[in-house]
Formats: structure tokens, sequence, C-alpha cells
């Protein structure tokens, strides 16, 4: 059964960190790749981070030295570690597969978690 359980969302101030944790189901983690996507109101969903099974990274420019993502293959768990937070990062963050020109996301979608950055 496919799962994805987001994890971790908050209201920060500006400057501050959040760690967004997401529990998948094997059926989705098994897929080479996966992300962290996020939307803001009024904007499409995008892929701000993705990691490879092998372990190799992508970040979008705007969160590049920022945000850092990495995956529990034992666990198929896969984080998001968030630094330096901008109001600009204000969106509901998303897991699913993903990878830029490789790997797309899933059908399934989760709930997602809220990320507030506000003073």
């Amino acid at each position: 059964q496919e799962q994805l359980v987001e994890s971790g969302g908050g209201l920060v101030q500006p400057g501050g960190s959040l760690r967004l944790s997401c529990a998948a189901s094997r059926s989705i983690f098994g897929i080479v790749a996966m992300g962290w996507y996020r939307q803001a109101p009024g904007k499409q969903r995008e892929l701000v981070a993705a990691i490879k099974t092998g372990g190799r990274t992508h970040y979008v420019d705007s969160v590049k030295g920022r945000f850092s993502i990495s995956r529990d293959n034992a666990k198929t768990m896969v984080y998001l570690q968030m630094n330096n937070l901008q109001p600009e990062d204000t969106a509901v963050y998303y897991c699913n597969s993903g990878y830029p020109n490789l790997v797309e996301p899933s059908d399934f979608w989760g709930q997602g978690t809220q990320v507030t950055v506000s003073s």
C-alpha cells in the first residue's frame, strides 16, 4: 500500500531552522530517487531538493546552501534540513519520488506539512 507521511513543519522566524521528515512506503521509496516539493499559495508545486538512491543530490537555486536532503534507506525515510529560512520558503512541503529529467513524482501524494516563515 502506498504511503507518504510528511511531518516536522511549523511556524518559524526568518533565519530559523526546521527539519522535515517523510515516511514512505517501499513501493514509492524503491523508486530510484526521492524529492521534496513545495507549493506556495497561488503557485505551482516545485521540486526543491532530490536525492538518488546512491546519494547524489539536486537543489533548486533558491535553496542551495540552506537546505540539505538526506535519506535512510533502511527506514525508507527522507529528510529535509532547512536552515536560514526566509518568508519566501513559506509553503506546504511534500515528499514523493522525483529527480530532474530522470524521475517523475508518483500519482500518490501525502497530506504535506505546512512551513510558515514569519516574524
